[in-house]
């Protein structure tokens, strides 16, 4: 027997009872749709029974795991009715766009009447309630396995040396896996919407924040052509999933794909600038983009760039332009909001840049921060004619921040690292994740923290991402892509030490659990592969751009 808790509830029960049967009267009550669960901070499926005490806690799709869960859960059934309605079909999940996922089908046109078919067959799916149940072989069992069905369905399982087993997800006769927990039956995914989107297939979900109803879809154009643009430069790699990025490193192939990879960077850096110099009349560029996207290297590389073209960037910095602290917004919580665009002293700011256009000289501030206060040191700053300003900052491209500057003077860049590797054809690699991930190396190496403390603060940073910088990412007159398709394996091994310290008597166990085990399936590559002028050195060190 064992003793589970819950809020001021216990119950006891036995080893084989499953979280939902210990519970069912518990969560009939609950004026949600619960998917799962933490069981001692540990995502786990309703399915779940417990060998040991513990602590659970039930999660709906509110929660960014439960939100995880449902989509993992709806691109299951898709996976199971297009094998049932067009059997040839070969499926690749590509991007997340706007509460949807965008798949394509590699070998065929995508039509009408093929998705009708596709969402009308869903929809009977979720209907009857079809339990998903999880298999376990062993790795023996594996092997011969894959010999047999010729599947790259969770193939990835078999080449990790701790793994001892292989699981498979089962629903009737269709099986495939997905990484991270699943829900319990078809019946949980009852809101969403299949729709033919270009020669893709867009399959749509609900909003965080609102997970009873869909969303009106919000285009993202843009970010879309950027995402396709580097699919298919990276084609010159021939690497779009790990098990072929681990090929390489195996093959002893990584040391070219990497100066590829480095080369397709600098190329398109490159082209920005040459962009900008055709732009005869820009004077101020503007660069933003979410936590670790590599910002800092990227306005040096560019700015390397433009100096070749005859330009000179000067960069003037945001931060020295704060409100007085007795005037900055404040928060819901009654704490003061920096992050807010208001907390920007934007009249000041727009009159200096206004002045050094017109070739005048300005008295550039620096705000103490203890005091909250703007300082005058005797800094003086003009713009020579072939001088241009680089500015970096998570208003960048929301014209609010530069609104007295013409539109034609302006030249806003969005930076992100937009991955476009694939765990396999049905996972993809979240780019949130790869940003956190650069983010937990770096806090360490540069800052001090723990994996923990990083944790710990990112649902804050993504919160200020959304309210401040996603919402005007199609306002960019360009995106710049800084994912590289072989980084998560540089950043394995530091990652990897520093996520195995969070213990479960931590809320983040669950998060360093997943991001742990999702690392565990990339072979490692050595720091000293990477070139020192990449904008991965930015969060590994070693870098020959000094901030």
């Amino acid at each position: 027997m064992v003793k589970i808790f819950y809020k001021n509830l216990q119950k006891e029960v036995d080893k084989k009872t499953s979280i939902f049967d210990a519970f069912k009267d518990v969560i009939k009550l609950e004026n949600r749709k619960i998917i799962a669960c933490r069981f001692n901070n540990e995502i786990k499926s309703l399915d779940f029974c417990p060998a040991l005490d513990g602590t659970v806690e039930f999660i709906d799709t509110s929660d960014k795991d439960g939100r995880r869960i449902y989509i993992r859960g709806l691109l299951y059934i898709m996976g199971k009715a297009l094998e049932e309605t067009t059997p040839d079909a070969l499926l690749t999940v590509d991007y997340q766009l706007s509460n949807s996922m965008l798949c394509r089908i590699d070998n065929m046109n995508v039509t009408e009447e093929m998705v009708e078919k596709l969402e009308a067959r869903m929809d009977e799916i979720i209907k009857e309630d079809i339990p998903i149940i999880k298999k376990e072989m062993t790795k023996e069992e594996a092997v011969e396995f894959y010999k047999t069905h010729h599947t790259l369905k969770g193939r990835l399982q078999v080449d990790i040396p701790e793994k001892k087993s292989v699981l498979l997800y089962y629903c009737e006769e269709y099986y495939n896996y997905f990484y991270g927990v699943m829900p319990p039956s078809t019946g949980y995914m009852q809101i969403y919407e299949v729709i033919k989107y270009g020669n893709g297939i867009l399959i749509r979900y609900p909003s965080k924040t609102n997970p009873k109803e869909l969303p009106k879809f919000q285009e993202r154009q843009k970010l879309l052509r950027t995402l396709d643009e580097y699919e298919k430069l990276h084609t010159v790699l021939n690497i779009n999933t790990i098990y072929k990025l681990n090929k390489e490193v195996s093959e002893g192939n990584i040391s070219d794909d990497i100066l590829l990879d480095e080369a397709l960077h600098e190329k398109k850096i490159a082209g920005i600038a040459d962009d900008i110099l055709k732009r005869r009349g820009v004077k101020v560029i503007l660069i933003a983009g979410p936590s670790s996207s590599g910002k800092t290297t990227f306005a040096q590389r560019l700015g390397i760039q433009l100096k070749i073209n005859g330009l000179k960037p000067v960069t003037i910095s945001v931060d020295n332009y704060f409100v007085e602290r007795e005037q900055n917004p404040k928060d819901e919580n009654g704490n003061y909001d920096f992050e807010c665009i208001e907390a920007i002293d934007l009249e000041l700011f727009n009159n200096h840049l206004l002045k050094l256009l017109n070739g005048e000289t300005i008295q550039v501030p620096s705000f103490d921060f203890t005091k909250g206060t703007k300082v005058y040191n005797g800094n003086e700053m003009k713009l020579r004619e072939n001088e241009v300003l680089v500015i970096e900052g998570i208003h960048c491209l929301n014209d609010k921040l530069t609104s007295l500057i013409p539109k034609e003077q302006k030249y806003k860049i969005y930076i992100s690292a937009l991955t476009v590797l694939n765990i396999d054809y049905y996972n993809r690699i979240s780019t949130t994740d790869t940003r956190l991930i650069r983010r937990i190396v770096r806090d360490y190496q540069f800052r001090g923290y723990s994996a923990l403390h990083t944790l710990k603060m990112w649902d804050s940073v993504n919160r200020g991402e959304e309210k401040n910088i996603f919402p005007y990412q199609e306002e960019a007159d360009v995106m710049f892509n800084s994912s590289l398709i072989y980084e998560l394996g540089v950043l394995k091994d530091c990652a990897m030490t520093l996520l195995k310290e969070i213990d479960n008597s931590h809320r983040e166990f669950s998060e360093a659990k997943r991001l742990h085990r999702f690392l565990s399936y990339f072979k490692s590559i050595p720091t000293t592969e990477v070139p020192s002028h990449s904008l991965l050195r930015e969060f590994i060190g070693g870098s020959i751009f000094h901030k």
